[in-house]
């Protein structure tokens, strides 16, 4: 995308109703999604969603989380209304406390959404002060000039909302993550009465989710997950060990009930888990009376009385399942005859690190299951067919897929034209859509990016230290630290420190031998009053060290050349 905004031909005064995406666009995570209304020199925005997404691996060493690059909107944060999130995943939720004091506006959350907010505020001592305005779950509240009305829908979390966000130029539906679960087990049913009434009244637009719009049929509901848990762990001979999304309030429900219907008791291991049920409780989507036991009682349990509800589905190198997997835990250990079950499905990144805990496991002895074993999973997206009948519902004008990579947005809009929906556009991150009035186009492009969260600081992912690590982790690094005099005489044997790079050649030659020969070629080659130019005296053994590397191994390490200038002889 372009790093600036271009204007494409269209009335300069014309008030227009827009969407544009900041991340969630060719993407599956760091949800951030803008509304404008207003003319183009005078708009007046919606937020919806400030998520994040994780590191994919190799690319991004060292880096913790990955945040949308805000620039855009920071610039014009005296137009922004405000934030609404749909729900409390971290890919929706999770860059809001990071990222608000670059924005400064109220956030909107639903009562089990806001707590997770608070409970994510509290573990960082509640050093920011956020206006978080809770509002009622099917709710209805202003934004600014955004009439915003909430639809419960049943997704892999409570009180996943999409939101109907009415404006002069007609109705939106921003869908958020949903899918039809007509037994849920946790939460409300999507009410169709509703819906169907939403697409009576008339609706301009859907922007919908797209994670599932490749597969086929509907998705399976959570109760089918929760049958099946409680036939696997009952019929278990020894410990069970469940890992899934902490978030997933129906799957830790499922959980307790299955261990206490096979009268065993539940032990649960990792912070965010914690965090979750505390929230669940307050909030009425677990029992005031929800029995479990902490990790430290877990050796106190018998061997066949226990399930243990972990934290680390998705490989996480410090979360419960990792440690378990490498006897690192603890107060956790899982033993020859156990069961670990996977109760998720991996996230595209992660599938070599979560390969890795379940094959340590099995090294074990432990049996291990996945959703490719049983049905202890299901998704949180709609598959095809749930997408049609939401299309049926609301009869929109105009369809724009979002949170989804390009193949999943194309086969979304594929399937929106099926059901007649007469106007559709493919966007990604940083197009801004016009949806009305007139034709729905692109008019225009904002900058869009990523920051990384690299331990307590936020760090651009252009040039950084990333990028660095990057170029480190391929070609490592030879440092040369020099003594001149001040009238450029050598005055110390030059120390080398080489990390990454062959200790030797093919001939055998020390790697450390080749670079001091370098060195010593490069100073001689340049002539002494020259040498009192320390800038280009550290310039020319760079170049002459990197080149003699390369010429020895076949690739360019990192050159750092330190020179210090003493007192010496002359």
């Amino acid at each position: 995308m372009p790093d600036e905004r271009t204007q494409r031909n269209r009335p300069k005064e014309q008030d227009e109703l827009v969407f544009l995406a900041l991340g969630g666009l060719g993407e599956i995570g760091m949800n951030a999604y803008l509304y404008g209304m207003g003319p183009p020199d005078a708009r007046k925005w919606l937020m919806v969603d400030l998520g994040i997404t994780f590191p994919e691996g190799e690319d991004d060493p060292g880096v913790d989380v990955i945040l949308p690059d805000l620039r855009f909107i920071e610039e014009e944060k005296s137009t922004l209304a405000g934030i609404v999130i749909t729900h409390a995943h971290e890919d929706h939720i999770g860059a809001v406390i990071e990222l608000w004091p670059r924005l400064g506006v109220p956030v909107y959350a639903t009562p089990f959404t806001a707590g997770m907010l608070k409970a994510k505020l509290a573990e960082y001592g509640n050093r920011l002060q956020i206006p978080i305005r809770e509002v009622p779950l099917n709710g209805r509240f202003n934004v600014g000039p955004f009439n915003i009305e909430l639809f419960e829908m049943s997704h892999s979390i409570p009180e996943s909302s999409a939101l109907a966000i009415r404006t002069p130029h007609g109705t939106v539906v921003h869908t958020g993550d949903w899918k039809l679960d007509p037994t849920p087990t946790i939460g409300g049913t999507p009410d169709a009465a509703r819906l169907e009434a939403l697409g009576n009244e008339g609706v301009l637009a859907v922007v919908g989710d797209s994670t599932n719009a490749m597969r086929e049929g509907r998705s399976p509901s959570e109760r089918d997950v929760a049958k099946t848990l409680a036939d696997v762990i009952k019929a278990a001979p020894h410990r069970v060990a469940v890992t899934t999304f902490a978030s997933n309030v129906a799957r830790v429900k499922a959980v307790a009930d299955a261990a206490r219907a096979a009268g065993r008791e539940l032990v649960i291991a990792g912070r965010a888990l914690h965090r979750v049920i505390e929230v669940a409780i307050d909030t009425g989507y677990l029992p005031q009376g929800f029995r479990y036991v902490d990790q430290q009682q877990f050796s106190e349990v018998k061997r066949s009385k226990v399930v243990c509800l972990c934290t680390g589905s998705q490989g996480e190198p410090r979360a419960a399942m990792a440690r378990i997997a490498d006897n690192e835990h603890p107060d956790i250990s899982l033993d020859k005859g156990d069961l670990a079950i996977f109760s998720s499905r991996t996230i595209p990144g992660n599938e070599k690190a979560v390969g890795w805990i379940q094959n340590s496991l099995v090294r074990m002895g432990v049996e291990v299951l996945t959703d490719g074993d049983a049905l202890v999973h299901v998704t949180g997206h709609p598959r095809r067919d749930e997408l049609r009948q939401l299309y049926a519902w609301l009869r929109p004008r105009i369809a724009v897929p979002m949170h989804g990579e390009a193949r999943h947005l194309t086969a979304h809009a594929e399937l929106a034209r099926e059901a007649g929906v007469s106007e559709v556009q493919v966007a990604y991150n940083g197009e801004v859509v016009r949806l009305a009035p007139g034709a729905l186009r692109i008019v225009d492009d904002a900058p869009v990016g990523r920051l990384f969260r690299d331990g307590r600081l936020i760090v651009p992912s252009g040039d950084g230290p990333v990028r660095e690590r990057r170029k480190l982790a391929a070609v490592g690094i030879v440092i040369v630290a020099l003594a001149l005099s001040r009238r450029g005489e050598v005055a110390a044997e030059p120390q080398i420190v080489i990390d990454g790079v062959p200790i030797e050649d093919a001939d055998g030659d020390p790697m450390e031998d080749i670079v001091l020969t370098a060195v010593d070629g490069t100073l001689r080659s340049i002539p002494r009053d020259r040498r009192r130019d320390v800038e280009m005296v550290g310039e020319a053994v760079r170049r002459g060290v990197r080149g003699a590397v390369a010429n020895a191994w076949g690739k360019k390490p990192i050159v750092k050349v330190l020179v210090s200038v003493i007192e010496g002889k002359g």
